[in-house]
């Protein structure tokens, strides 16, 4: 039988204030009382109403993870289950819970946001992998509670964390050059996605500064999937490319594939770069050079940024961008050509 908070104060012989500051850590309570009502709500298994407790803290200490995508593609993609695991532990820490929202297959993303707005049960929101024109992202300006982007914002005003896709694009395609390939192709995530708007813009730029030609055929929009890349990987193939420049580690995993079905070699016929650095990057056949993106280091600096937003620690607009790196291994040769 559940206890009211009368019921608990009664068996603790205190009132029924002393039990609510007890419950929601406040600091005028002796810790003797504060230890014997403790003890009663233990034995009585008490759990406290959380809309009823937030009444009084003007907190939940739950914060909302928003991931518009549908629930296969999100856990098929490793990078999202590193990214909610960084923010489940930094949130931890710091003694938050995470209520996560995923998106459903053939859900129009203004309904997914409904139902997200229409729940107030959490103090902030973090947002992953919206799209250019995510309906979300005119509410967010209107919004009363702290928000926190991860991945580039399409207003300048948001709170942000990311990666400088940019240039650790321009970094990857420019070893490429570098090292001898020149007809270099590559194959994009979702052109609505500013994370790979950036990464295309990056491929371009270090084509135009080595004094290379853009060649539009050799640009393939995939979907960060591994079946888009191996269809983009077949097109290329069929433009005679030398190296491909890949923006994500599970489209490069396609992109190898393809190659391997075609009796082609790697490096030796065509180099290939991706991005992510993902953990099967290492262990892929051969081990894929690739751009590591601190995955983990954007979920878990997100959630603090969040936090300390909610604290008033920071003001917006709170941006961070992270650098990325190159990791060369096997996909690629030290010299061709």
């Amino acid at each position: 039988m559940s206890q009211n908070l009368e019921e608990i104060a009664r068996l603790a012989g205190v009132s029924r204030s002393t039990v609510s500051r007890v419950i929601n850590s406040h600091p005028n309570v002796s810790e003797r009382t504060r230890l014997r009502v403790m003890r009663v709500i233990q034995e009585q298994n008490f759990r406290p109403n959380l809309a009823a407790r937030s009444l009084v803290t003007q907190r939940t200490r739950i914060l909302s993870l928003v991931i518009p995508q549908a629930v296969s593609a999100t856990f098929t993609d490793p990078y999202f289950p590193t990214l909610i695991q960084s923010i489940m532990l930094k949130a931890n820490e710091f003694d938050y819970a995470v209520m996560l929202w995923l998106g459903k297959s053939g859900e129009r993303a203004d309904r997914l946001y409904d139902r997200v707005f229409k729940n107030s049960l959490f103090d902030g929101m973090l947002v992953a992998a919206a799209v250019n024109d995510d309906p979300l992202i005119p509410r967010l300006t209107q919004a009363n509670f702290p928000v926190v982007l991860i991945g580039p914002p399409s207003l300048s005003n948001l709170n942000y964390i990311d990666v400088d896709n940019q240039h650790a694009a321009e970094i990857a395609v420019s070893y490429l050059i570098q090292n001898g390939w020149k007809r270099i192709g590559t194959i994009t995530g979702p052109l609505n996605m500013g994370a790979a708007v950036a990464r295309l813009d990056g491929y371009c730029r270090a084509l135009q500064q080595a004094g290379l030609p853009v060649d539009k055929t050799l640009i393939v929009e995939g979907n960060y999937d591994e079946q888009s890349g191996y269809t983009g990987m077949r097109v290329l193939l069929e433009r005679h490319v030398d190296a491909v420049f890949s923006a994500s580690d599970v489209m490069a995993l396609g992109a190898l594939r393809a190659i391997h079905y075609a009796n082609l070699r790697v490096p030796d016929d065509i180099a290939i770069v991706g991005f992510d650095d993902l953990p099967v990057a290492a262990t892929a056949t051969p081990p894929l050079t690739t751009i590591h993106q601190p995955i983990h280091e954007l979920g878990s600096m997100a959630t603090e940024m969040l936090i300390d937003l909610l604290d008033g620690k920071a003001r917006p607009p709170y941006q961070k961008i992270l650098p990325a790196q190159l990791v060369v291994r096997e996909s690629t040769s030290q010299s061709h050509g």
